[in-house]
């Protein structure tokens, strides 16, 4: 049987776009994720009891994407012993930058990781890093991945070396 590890919230179906790229990243590390829709503001009970239910059905991270007043991170974050990673979406008159701001405000005693504005594949990448701390197989992919990026880096600056700037921007179409 096969055990959801990361539950992603989002508190509208306006946000799914954003967070997909969180179930996406979560496959590529072979983590399971679940996806829902619930609102601090306009369902909070639908809310508070998929936090508290978390741990018990198995998860092991919460990734919540919420935009504007971004009370969602924060609210599963009290209502839940997991690990909550705020995700701010951009929206509205500020860009994210409104939502961005109320995560990183969380009061002590209720932790939310917070990534960049519409950072969901960060957030997805942190939520396998935290379950790999615990599971070899998923600390095993997470490893290959900063391998990847880090071989992708080594062989943008040996093209660099070789074609000079102007000939790597033309190479890349720049």
């Amino acid at each position: 049987m096969t055990i959801t590890m990361v539950g992603i919230v989002m508190g509208s179906d306006s946000d799914l776009l954003v967070m997909r790229e969180a179930a996406s990243v979560l496959g590529e590390f072979g983590v399971t994720s679940e996806m829902v829709i619930s609102s601090a503001h306009r369902a909070p009970g639908q809310t508070v009891e998929y936090a508290r239910s978390a741990a018990e059905r198995g998860l092991s991270v919460i990734i919540a994407g919420a935009g504007g007043a971004a009370h969602l991170p924060g609210v599963i974050a009290a209502c839940t012993p997991l690990p909550v990673i705020g995700v701010p979406i951009k929206s509205g008159a500020l860009s994210g930058v409104d939502a961005l701001y109320a995560i990183v405000q969380m009061p002590s005693g209720v932790p939310v990781a917070t990534v960049a504005i519409n950072g969901a594949r960060n957030a997805g990448i942190l939520a396998a890093q935290i379950i790999g701390s615990a599971n070899q197989e998923v600390r095993a992919k997470v490893i290959a991945y900063k391998e990847k990026l880090a071989r992708q880096v080594k062989e943008k600056n040996d093209l660099l070396a070789e074609l000079g700037v102007e000939g790597y921007l033309a190479r890349i179409g720049k």
